[in-house]
């Protein structure tokens, strides 16, 4: 199946890219995704294990399960005040 990442502020700039696509196997968890990610290299392996995540734009536990097609993003921890 195919996973569509939008990937915002830092984590953006970490990976070198705002969105991208991924193949990963049927069955597969948000968490396999980031892993995923974080195997491709080039700054991806320094994005965080366990990042807040939203599914097709609500969000979602690493251990949800992904379908064809999904939105997966990671969202960066924010700071304000």
């Amino acid at each position: 199946m195919r996973i569509r990442f939008l990937l915002f502020a830092l984590y953006r700039d970490l990976a070198g890219a705002e969105e991208f696509e991924l193949a990963l196997p049927d069955g597969a968890t948000a968490g396999d995704a980031v892993s995923a990610l974080r195997a491709r290299g080039g700054g991806s392996e320094r994005l965080p294990p366990r990042p807040v995540v939203a599914i097709n734009r609500h969000y979602a536990s690493l251990d949800d399960r992904l379908a064809d097609n999904d939105e997966l993003a990671l969202l960066p921890p924010v700071a304000g005040g």
